[in-house]
C-alpha cells in the first residue's frame, strides 16, 4: 500500500530561500536595472546596500538613499536606455548601455560590486560634457 506524502508549507517555501542564496551578482544587477527601467525606485533601492559607494564623473555618494534621490532626478529626463551588454565575474558586473536624454545619447559603462545579495559599489563611466552647464 502506497501512502501519499504531502509536503509541509515550510518545505514548499524552501526553494525560494535557496534560490535567493544562489542569486548571482549579474542577476541582482539585472533586476536593479530592470527596476530602474520601470521607474520602480523602491524595488531598485531594495537591491542596494545602505552604505552604497557610488562614483561617477559628476557625483559621488556614500549612502544609497542619496544616490537614489539623484537617480530619480536623472530618470525624470531619460527618454530611454538601450542595453548593450552585461558581463559578470564573481561579485563584479559590468554593464554597457546608451542613455538617451535631451542633452545627449551617452554611452555609459558601469562597474558594480555585489556582496551579500546587495549592490555595495557602483562606478559609472561616461563623457559628462553634454551634461555640464555651459561655461564649466
Amino acid at each position: 500500500m502506497k501512502v501519499a506524502r504531502q509536503a509541509c508549507p515550510a518545505a514548499r517555501a524552501l526553494p525560494s530561500v535557496v534560490q535567493m542564496a544562489h542569486t548571482s551578482a549579474k542577476e541582482i544587477v539585472d533586476r536593479y536595472n530592470q527596476a530602474l527601467g520601470a521607474k520602480d525606485f523602491a524595488a531598485a533601492r531594495a537591491l542596494l546596500a545602505d552604505d552604497l559607494r557610488f562614483e561617477g564623473p559628476i557625483d559621488r555618494f556614500q549612502r544609497a538613499d542619496d544616490y537614489v534621490a539623484a537617480i530619480k532626478g536623472l530618470y525624470g529626463v531619460v527618454k530611454g536606455v538601450e542595453h548593450q551588454a552585461s558581463i559578470g565575474e564573481g561579485d563584479d558586473v559590468a554593464v554597457f548601455y546608451v542613455l538617451d536624454t535631451p542633452m545627449a545619447k551617452a554611452p555609459v559603462a558601469e562597474w558594480y560590486t555585489v556582496r551579500g545579495g546587495k549592490i555595495t559599489s557602483l562606478r559609472a563611466y561616461f563623457d559628462a560634457r553634454p551634461f555640464s552647464r555651459p561655461g564649466q
